[in-house]
């Protein structure tokens, strides 16, 4: 009787599966769906699904060809197609690290759906009902605390797996094999930079990353790991680990965007990037992104971000900057890498022959403090609005200079010791830092701002990967911050609070004494 009750149990919950199935594929029209496509997917991903579209000329990676039902983010194992669940996350979600966005607030999930059925249209692949694809039998995330053994066993096996060939020695994706990489057309590929999670493709929590390790980016050279544990290389808990080990490479929670950079009051400012005194003042993270205003554009940056420290002393101003930079260019190493590059991007701003360009970064400042919000044009002024820039190349001297940029592709240099700009650089496993050390006033001021505290003194940056071919106008660039060189705080702000706690606790007493004085002679009488 039992075992008949289970046998009834399971069908029934086969045929509810199976009326689950024939709903969502009757909600699923395909003639709606593509008239979404052809409003917002083809301009990217071709008419005929290619991804030869429009925009596909401006992009690295490039937008998914539909046609070869080729799919990186799944939940099947590799070389298999996605479910549809997986193809809605992606159309829901986005894919971090590449142009594809989120549709889920921009698009109703009818119209998802509907476009989710017309993409599949695409591909024969999807044609055959009968084989629906199955995804893994994930398991759960092991326990225990996730400390420094776990992390260590998530390190070991990823150096023995081989990840460190492409993502590198700490993760930053300047392994000895990332100059090489490109996907199964030929596009040109980077590593994924393993502390920036907040930019995983597919996801960047530790599930996320297990995921991928167990069925791979295909079209990538990112693999699959699922054999090595049918080979019993390593265990499901020791890739959970790596996963781990992975995930801790980043912040634990993605870098917040603060407009104003506070750089506080030192006894001496530090000249060298890894001195010690840095790590006792706060990190700003910039965002930077492709220069696509000028001829020629350029919207394939490298360069993600720069994480900012400042300090200043009664004359002096110390400017940190770090940024993840895959190669210490120039890198003839990465000339193959180049071509590719400019074979896929095929416009305005690839028409010359690779050749090993410097890393290059600036930092950019109003010529004088302006006296309320307006402030010059952020793209490195105007001829008529000139801004006063620091500028530093990867060079054999690796030296930093000063001058006035009149516009994206006019810099006159200011004459005398490199305009009075200090710098030190550093070169680390996959990491640019530099600092620039200046003094706070200036004998000429028409031309170089004087730092004064007190002030919002507005600050952009701008950087070039020279292995990415960056160079002139093709760089990354930021808006216009703001940088606040603090002041030392009078004694007075706390002796005043001070003396008023004291004077009304004085009067407060007084009152009571009082009273009790008042009550003491009543009694008497």
């Amino acid at each position: 009787m039992e075992a008949a009750d289970l046998g009834s149990e399971r069908g029934g919950q086969q045929v509810i599966h199976t009326l689950l199935l024939l709903t969502l594929v009757a909600v699923q029209d395909t003639a709606a769906g593509k008239m979404v496509y052809t409003k917002w997917c083809a301009g990217c991903h071709g008419d005929n699904g290619a991804g030869d579209g429009q925009g596909a000329r401006h992009m690295v990676p490039p937008p998914r060809d539909f046609t070869g039902a080729i799919y990186q983010i799944r939940s099947t194992p590799s070389g298999q197609l996605p479910t549809d669940a997986d193809l809605l996350r992606s159309i829901d979600e986005g894919l971090g690290g590449t142009a594809m966005p989120g549709w889920k607030s921009r698009l109703s999930e009818r119209q998802r759906r509907d476009v989710l059925a017309y993409i599949k249209t695409f591909s024969t692949f999807f044609a055959d009902t009968t084989q629906r694809p199955q995804p893994i039998a994930f398991s759960k995330e092991p326990g225990g605390d996730g400390g420094a053994d776990a992390l260590k066993v998530g390190r070991q096996f990823y150096d023995s797996i081989g990840c460190r060939k492409c993502h590198g020695d700490q993760g930053r994706g300047d392994g000895p094999s990332a100059p090489t990489l490109k996907d199964d057309a030929g596009h040109p590929m980077f590593a994924a930079n393993l502390h920036e999670n907040w930019r995983f493709n597919g996801g960047g929590t530790v599930e996320d990353i297990y995921r991928r390790l167990r069925t791979g980016l295909d079209g990538t050279p990112m693999p699959s790991f699922s054999d090595l544990l049918e080979q019993k290389f390593l265990t499901d808990e020791q890739l959970w680990r790596v996963a781990e080990y992975v995930r801790s490479l980043s912040p634990k929670e993605p870098p917040v965007v603060r407009d104003v950079i506070h750089a506080p009051l030192t006894k001496r400012v530090p000249h060298a990037p890894d001195d010690s005194a840095w790590t006792a003042v706060d990190t700003y993270w910039f965002p930077l992104v492709g220069q696509i205003i000028r001829k020629e554009r350029w919207f394939a940056p490298a360069v993600s971000g720069v994480w900012v420290k400042a300090v200043h002393t009664a004359d002096s101003i110390a400017i940190r900057v770090a940024w993840d930079d895959r190669s210490q260019s120039p890198d003839t190493a990465w000339l193959a890498h180049l071509g590719r590059v400019f074979s896929t991007l095929s416009d305005d701003s690839t028409r010359e022959q690779p050749v090993p360009w410097p890393d290059q970064l600036a930092v950019q400042f109003p010529v004088s403090s302006p006296t309320g919000m307006e402030r010059p044009y952020f793209l490195m002024g105007s001829p008529s609005a000139p801004v006063y820039q620091w500028r530093w190349s990867s060079t054999a001297r690796a030296t930093a200079i000063a001058g006035l940029a009149r516009g994206v592709d006019r810099f006159d240099p200011i004459q005398g010791a490199g305009g009075g700009i200090a710098t030190q650089s550093v070169y680390d496993h996959g990491e640019w830092r530099v600092v620039f050390t200046r003094a706070l006033a200036s004998p000429d001021t028409a031309n170089q701002l004087p730092l004064r505290t007190g002030r919002a003194i507005p600050v952009a940056f701008f950087a070039w990967d020279g292995s990415n071919g960056e160079h002139g106008t093709r760089m990354a660039v930021s808006t216009w911050y703001f940088l606040a060189l603090d002041e030392p705080v009078p004694a007075r702000v706390f002796i005043s609070p001070v003396l008023a706690m004291v004077l009304t606790l004085g009067l407060g007493m007084l009152v009571i004494w009082r009273a009790q004085q008042k009550t003491s002679y009543r009694r008497q009488q």
